[in-house]
């Protein structure tokens, strides 16, 4: 039995849920609500300590980290269809953009998205509200992110993010103007992962991502939303993603 714990279909937990479905496994989703800081309660830290999602429980083994869980269920399920290269060059072809969007590429869209949106899920609180809300936080790293989030990030913290998505995205339209999918012929799971991350930057970085600027890029993009099993993923998703992705298409 399958269980993935995650925010829905967007960036990290997007992940593994996307793989869950294009391989057409069975499983049980449980949707967290990060408004509540639901993954920062008790009976959560007691699946993951860190107080995160994704995780992945197969029948009481638990495994963290998006792009972990996604090779865990190629290994477990390797029938078809892969999603994994079967040559040894191609695999590491997939795994470099895995390792990048993992330790580049998220980071510097994520940096923004929380300026943007998180920050404002905590400045309406308290000091004190606050501080006990952070004091449920486990990793000192993401107590500190919540702290910079309230208060707003420096402008310079924001440029350099900023222009590591530029780059980021002139990146990913290079590749892929060579071919269809980031590790070649094969759509795997760099795609996923990447996927996670770039899906709806027409709407929130439009003047980096756009038809005329990086049509590859949204050709890529387009191409996974029309998969069966994204199609189904985004059909199947709780109603606050559903409403934020119809405010997304009307703008």
């Amino acid at each position: 039995m399958l269980t993935l714990y995650s925010f829905g279909p967007g960036a990290n937990s997007l992940k593994p849920l996307l793989t869950l479905y294009e391989k057409g496994l069975d499983f049980t989703s449980r949707f967290l609500n990060p408004a509540t800081f639901e993954h920062h309660s008790d009976w959560f830290k007691q699946i993951n300590p860190n107080g995160q999602v994704p995780v992945l429980d197969d029948d009481g083994k638990i495994i963290t980290e998006s792009t972990v869980i996604c090779e865990y269920l190629e290994d477990e399920f390797p029938g078809e269809p892969s999603l994994r290269p079967a040559d040894s060059y191609g695999r590491a072809q997939m795994r470099v953009w895995t390792k990048w969007v993992d330790e580049y590429f998220c980071w510097c869209v994520s940096t923004i998205g929380w300026h943007r949106m998180v920050g404002g899920m905590v400045r309406n609180l308290g000091d004190e509200e606050f501080e006990k809300m952070v004091e449920r936080i486990p990793l000192k790293e993401q107590q500190v992110k919540w702290r910079r989030a309230r208060e707003g990030f420096a402008k310079e913290i924001l440029d350099e993010e900023m222009r590591k998505i530029a780059y980021s995205v002139k990146k990913l339209e290079a590749r892929l103007a060579l071919s269809p999918w980031l590790a070649g012929d094969q759509y795997t799971l760099a795609d996923i992962c990447n996927f996670a991350i770039a899906n709806g930057m027409e709407n929130g970085f439009a003047d980096l991502v756009n038809e005329a600027d990086t049509p590859h890029l949204v050709a890529w993009i387009r191409r996974i939303n029309a998969r069966p099993a994204c199609r189904q993923m985004f059909a199947k998703q709780p109603s606050e993603w559903a409403d934020r992705r119809r405010a997304s298409a009307t703008r």
